[in-house]
């Protein structure tokens, strides 16, 4: 067993730092896709509308039930020849991952939404419409105004989640912190020993726990659905 090197612990970060950026783009770009499909989602099935309820639902239960993983390499391998051949590989890359990240979690988030949407009170869709409100001015203006900030505590969560694995895209080359220790630092330094992958962990803890008591602690003012 090698003896550990503090040294090789320390060399890390600077390659760390540059993977952490990237990560952190992924992440607050995903998140905003997932939220804003999700919320689409949730409002469209609450709709009922027959067909697209169940076609809708197919897909939910689909992505759900899949590892990210693979549909990272679905949209990688087989929709981006065809769809994105006219960007840049660092564009399709860039599409690739935040439309994964972000479909998938918004299959999460829809059902969060629904059950904050569910939360709110019946009598106020019956103030809505006794006050002949447009249906589109009831829920921009009584039903979301009501039902997102129920549910922001656990979009933090996923938010976290997904953080912790956007280093699935360095499988498609994205430069992430774990494809930084992976390749540039194993490169300069003869490999990516123990030392180098527990300074990734410690950086992906430094940033998720802080964030994780802020997101408790937001549960506790806003109350969860």
């Amino acid at each position: 067993m090698s003896k550990w090197r503090w040294d090789r612990f320390f060399e890390a970060f600077p390659y760390i730092w540059d993977g952490l950026q990237v990560t952190i783009q992924f992440t607050l770009l995903g998140s905003l896709v997932a939220y804003l499909l999700g919320l689409a989602f949730a409002v469209i099935r609450q709709l009922q509308i027959p067909v697209v309820d169940q076609l809708l639902w197919a897909f939910i239960e689909l992505v759900r039930s899949t590892p990210l993983l693979v549909q990272i390499f679905v949209l990688y391998w087989i929709v981006r020849p065809d769809l994105l051949g006219g960007f840049t590989i660092e564009t399709q890359r860039l599409i690739v991952g935040v439309t994964a990240l972000g479909v998938h979690y918004a299959c999460y988030t829809s059902e969060v939404f629904r059950a904050g949407i569910d939360a709110v009170p019946r009598g106020q869709w019956d103030a809505a419409t006794a006050l002949s409100l447009p249906r589109a001015r009831a829920w921009t203006g009584v039903i979301l105004p009501q039902a997102v900030p129920r549910v922001l505590p656990a979009l933090g969560n996923y938010t976290i989640a997904m953080f912790k694995e956007v280093p699935l895209l360095s499988s498609i080359v994205i430069l992430d912190m774990v494809y930084q220790v992976k390749t540039a630092y194993a490169a300069d330094t003869g490999g990516a020993g123990p030392e180098a992958w527990f300074a990734a962990g410690l950086t992906f803890l430094a940033l998720s726990y802080p964030c994780s008591i802020l997101v408790r602690k937001l549960e506790r003012r806003v109350g969860t659905v």
